[in-house]
Order: structure tokens, then C-alpha cells, then sequence
């Protein structure tokens, strides 16, 4: 049958009356089944039996060699069970291991700590928390916070400024995971024309940041690019200021708030001079299986499988500490996690191991939902925080 185009999603049967749902997101296939979901993979280094016997050896082993680098294994297709494609596919768990293209060194970063929500931010610089990738444009290509590179197309750098510049690629609200798999193709697709690259600083310059701002414009202004703009930054006027930023971003699908200190140098690394405000949820799960681990964390566990009370699966995997991998909370047992948001799919998104919940009942009484935000529902309640 024919390929999936960009967005499409088809469901397939899987094995006994297990049905999966397959979806093309910008040239990345994806499949809801275990075996895709649990692979410690890119999510472009992915595939299943699945995608394979929809696609067909030969594409999917194409696909595979322009992701990975290497020839991937041919096999006999076998036949599938399918249903009608359609315009959009719920969503899948995906914990992105940036992989990209290697070639660079990591770049020196500022990094933002969270907001302890008692520090005083009047006067600080409020800028909307992107929901994109971190890039640094080093004058020539854009590399990751690993030291990877982003192959934009060259009709996508010709114009940028041939000066170091920090920013964001950026895809639109609540549109990161076709974001981050647009910007990881290897092919410099087309796709990337519904990328733009937000600058928030100027690196490499040894001046207090409104400097730093004001030249990230002018030389916007000086070469200007149909790619990229500056991010737009506001004084805060106190607490109440910022409350209502908040809550506008969000109403809006923006992810929270980035607050800059006046004055502040580029400090490389963690800084108080750069916070971070968002809402996050609490919510509980049950364990019900474990993902291996990989990397530093091969022989023990690399995440655990959890369900809500209302069914829904997906893996936590941060959050854990070194103590908890070796020794997970075991299967069964009510673990409190923290996540941003829900997808379009109801699965929590960035979820983030908290504690084990000895005191927490299955499924979820009303009576949990004083302590944790949780309700019958599995829905949670937002709390403001970091």
C-alpha cells in the first residue's frame, strides 16, 4: 500500500487482538506498541515489525542508513492488517535521547535554575518559555547542548548572522515532538520551513545582558532573515505582573515563563541570574513494568512502565536516582510523579519520578486527592511551582 504522508497515521493489527497505531511525523515513523515505545533509541533511530511490513523493507531500511548512518538489515515483509489512514494519531510516550549528527564540541550554555517562587523577580526580564530545542548558532550550523549538529537546509542558514547566537528552534506551541523530529532529520528536508530560530542572547559577548539583547536585535536588523527573530522580553513589574504573564502564556499553549536578571553577565552553566516559571502537576501511577537500562545505566533500571487509573501506559524514567534504578519500586507498588501537561493522547508529558506512595490506594480514592491532585479519573490538579 502507499506510504504515510507527514501527519498521517494508520492502525495495524498486532499480534492476537492488539491493534497499534503507526504515524508519520515529519519523516519519523513511530508505532504505539512495546517494542517501539521501550527502545533506548532516538526516536528516529526507531522501528518495529510493524512499520516494516507497512513500509516495506527496502524504505524502512533507507530511512533507517539516513538516520543512523549505517545500512540497516533487510528482511522478508511479511503481511499486515490495516484500517484507513487519517489526519491525525494519538500520542505516544517518546523520552528523546539527543542523538543528532555528531561532529562538534559541546558549546558553553547558560542554563536556567527554577524559580523557588520566593525570590523577588520585579525589575527581571520575563520572555516566554519556548517549547522548542535549544540551538546554538556558532555562525555556521546549529549545534545541540550535546555538541551534536542540527542539518538545517542551506536555504535556512544562508541569511542568519555569521555570529555566535543562543536561541531556540522553534515549531509552535505545543508542537515539540514534531519539532524535535523535523530538526533531527538528516536529509534537510523541506519540513524545516515551519521551523524559526528564536534569539534570546549573544554568547560569546562580555557585556551585561540588555547589551547583549539590544546587539541580537540590530544585527537581526543588519541581516535580516525570514527564519529567525528575536525573542520578545518584558520588565516585570511584581508579583502579581508576573502572574498574569504566566497564566496569558499558558491560556495561550505556552509552556511557563523565563525570567533574566538586569545586569547579568553570560554565566556558563547553572545561574541564578536566568530562572525558570511554569505550572506542573502532581499525579500517581501504578509500576506495572520496567524499561532496561542503557548507557551509564545498563544492568539496572532505565525506567519505569506505569498505568493510570484510567489505563493509559508510559514510562518514567527521570527523576530516578542512582539508589531507585538499582533498586526500582517494585511492580505494583503507587509511585507520585510530576509532569507538565497532558498530551492530545492523555498521556502526561516529561514525567518525573517523585516518591513511592505506601499510603495510596488503586485505584485512587477520593480521599488521595487532598494530598496529591489526583482524582478517580487519573486527571490531576495544577499547583504552582517549579
Amino acid at each position: 500500500m502507499p506510504d504515510l504522508k507527514d501527519g498521517e497515521f494508520i492502525e495495524v493489527q498486532g499480534s492476537g487482538s492488539s491493534r497499534y497505531t503507526i504515524k508519520n511525523t515529519g519523516g519519523v515513523y513511530s508505532c504505539s506498541c512495546p517494542a517501539w515505545r521501550h527502545q533506548s533509541l532516538g526516536i528516529e533511530k526507531r522501528t518495529c515489525k510493524h512499520i516494516k511490513r507497512l513500509r516495506g523493507d527496502d524504505a524502512e531500511a533507507a530511512r533507517l542508513s539516513a538516520a543512523t548512518g549505517r545500512a540497516a538489515p533487510r528482511t522478508t515483509p511479511a503481511p499486515i492488517a490495516t484500517s484507513s489512514v487519517g489526519a491525525v494519531a494519538p500520542d505516544v510516550d517518546t523520552h528523546i535521547d539527543p542523538s543528532e549528527s555528531p561532529g562538534k564540541s559541546p558549546p558553553a550554555l547558560l542554563l536556567a535554575h527554577t524559580w523557588d517562587t520566593t525570590t523577588d523577580l520585579s525589575g527581571w526580564w520575563m520572555s516566554e518559555k519556548l517549547d522548542g530545542v535549544r540551538a546554538y548558532w556558532d555562525g555556521k550550523t546549529f549545534i545541540s547542548r550535546l555538541g551534536n549538529q542540527y542539518l538545517a537546509p542551506d536555504w535556512f542558514t544562508a541569511s542568519l548572522p555569521d555570529v555566535p547566537l543562543d536561541g531556540e528552534l522553534w515549531g509552535g506551541r505545543k508542537q515539540f515532538q514534531r519539532t524535535i523530529s523535523i530538526v533531527r532529520r538528516q536529509d534537510r528536508s523541506d519540513h524545516w520551513k515551519s521551523i524559526t530560530f528564536l534569539v534570546f542572547d549573544a554568547p560569546k559577548m562580555d557585556a551585561h545582558f540588555e547589551e547583549r539583547l539590544a546587539f541580537c536585535e540590530n544585527i537581526l536588523q543588519v541581516r535580516p532573515s525570514p527564519h529567525a527573530r528575536l525573542v520578545e522580553h518584558t520588565r516585570c513589574r511584581g508579583i502579581d505582573h508576573l502572574r498574569d504573564e504566566l497564566s496569558r502564556i499558558e491560556a495561550l499553549g505556552g509552556e511557563g515563563l523565563m525570567m533574566r536578571k538586569p545586569g547579568s553577565k553570560y554565566d556558563v552553566g547553572r545561574s541564578s541570574s536566568l530562572l525558570k516559571v511554569k505550572t506542573f502537576m502532581d499525579a500517581e501511577a501504578r509500576v506495572v513494568e520496567y524499561v532496561a537500562g542503557a548507557g551509564r545505566h545498563k544492568g539496572r533500571t532505565g525506567a519505569l512502565v506505569v498505568e493510570l487509573a484510567n489505563g493509559k501506559k508510559f514510562s518514567v524514567g527521570t527523576g530516578l536516582s542512582d539508589k531507585e534504578r538499582d533498586n526500582p519500586p517494585p511492580v505494583g507498588s503507587i509511585i507520585t510523579f510530576r509532569y507538565q501537561e497532558l498530551t492530545d493522547g492523555g498521556i502526561p508529558r516529561f514525567p518525573s519520578f517523585v516518591r513511592i506512595r505506601p499510603d495510596a490506594t488503586w485505584p485512587p480514592s477520593t480521599d488521595d486527592t487532598s494530598s496529591s491532585g489526583t482524582n478517580k479519573s487519573g486527571k490531576a490538579t495544577p499547583k504552582r511551582g517549579a
